[in-house]
């Protein structure tokens, strides 16, 4: 099943410790080591690792990389400086739409790195190079580093152990060795994603996989990283966030630097936030034992249609389903909503993520 697909410099590693591989984003990834529930808590207890290497590394470079990137993006890069990383959206200019959402780490004027979703970057890379003026040059740097997340509440002892700058403020980041340590993370809890040389990679991982035995941690697939961003109600580009599905509806406006004079889809989504969006993403809560899945149809209790799920999981922390859904403006939090599972009513709440408590800053 993942044969022709991209491999990520950690492959090897994961084919040895058994894990189940499966196709994401055009890449070979691990699903799952020993089990979901157990790697979703090792996270939430201690501390888990995960390889992100299928996620994208793009530099942006030349004079005035800064102010030409903050042209593009929502978010304002205005408010951060060198050393600060800042969530940001790429929007199609003429619907609003999210293209992607990434992460830019702030170099200098002159040097920004972009970190976009996998099977985004590409896309990413051709507006930005149609975009782009004389001098400013675009690289896609995919191939050249390996991502690694170390996330959870023990994730400064791991990183110590193996000699790696563990003090760092959220959404900041520092050049450490050959390793780029930045305090982010898309779990919930206090960890670190490391932009590695992929020729080091697999000694980083090896590292790091003996750091954490003896603190309870394991090695941890992307299954674990879904539900772990589901319980924070972090979005994900496919299904909380696409070209159909705009910030505004998404409630990603934090990430919308409104002052600005340009970014793409400034005036569509302006206009949007003006209006009221006629449709926002909520968080749903089983009450019984349903387990909300994409796709799946949220009607009133009278019985009309007023929206969709758009990810939903099984909560190993909460025992029980939870979801992300589009709801018409009509919904409310705390509105008794039912989910058509498989044919029979589910009945949810309504509630505002997330759905536990965060632990990232």
């Amino acid at each position: 099943m993942t044969a022709g697909l991209r491999q990520s410099p950690l492959h090897d590693r994961h084919v040895a410790l058994g894990a189940r591989m499966a196709e994401f984003g055009g890449w070979s990834m691990p699903i799952q080591y020993t089990g979901v529930v157990e790697e979703h808590t090792a996270v939430r207890e201690s501390v888990g690792v995960f390889d992100v290497s299928h996620l994208g590394n793009v530099e942006v470079t030349g004079p005035g990389a800064k102010a030409f990137i903050n042209s593009c993006f929502t978010n304002d890069l205005d408010r951060i400086g060198p050393g600060q990383a800042q969530y940001t959206l790429c929007c199609d200019d003429a619907t609003g739409g999210v293209v992607d959402d990434l992460i830019v780490y702030h170099g200098s004027v002159e040097d920004m790195h972009l970190v976009p979703n996998a099977a985004n970057t590409p896309e990413v890379v051709r507006r930005l190079r149609v975009a782009a003026p004389d001098g400013i040059t675009i690289d896609d740097r995919h191939e050249a580093f390996a991502i690694i997340a170390v996330q959870g509440p023990r994730s400064p002892d791991v990183l110590s152990a193996v000699g790696l700058k563990a003090d760092l403020d959220y959404m900041s980041f520092v050049q450490d060795q050959d390793v780029v340590v930045c305090r982010t993370g898309y779990t919930g809890e206090h960890g670190y994603e490391l932009v590695v040389p992929a020729a080091a990679a697999a000694a980083r991982w090896d590292d790091i996989a003996e750091a954490i035995a003896p603190l309870g941690g394991r090695p941890c697939g992307l299954g674990a990283r879904d539900t772990l961003r589901t319980e924070m109600g972090y979005p994900l580009h496919g299904q909380d966030l696409s070209l159909d599905i705009t910030p505004v509806q998404a409630r990603c406006g934090w990430a919308v630097g409104w002052s600005k004079p340009a970014f793409w889809g400034r005036e569509v989504l302006t206009r949007e936030r003006e209006q009221g969006a006629r449709r926002l993403l909520w968080g749903v809560r089983s009450e019984d034992r349903g387990i909300p899945r994409p796709h799946m149809r949220v009607r009133s209790v009278a019985g009309d249609g007023v929206g969709e799920v758009t990810s939903g999981t099984f909560s190993p922390t909460l025992k029980a389903g939870i979801g992300l859904a589009l709801l018409d403006r009509s919904v409310s939090e705390g509105d008794e909503v039912t989910v058509d599972v498989r044919g029979r009513p589910s009945v949810m709440r309504v509630v505002k993520p997330p759905f536990v408590a965060s632990h990232v800053r």
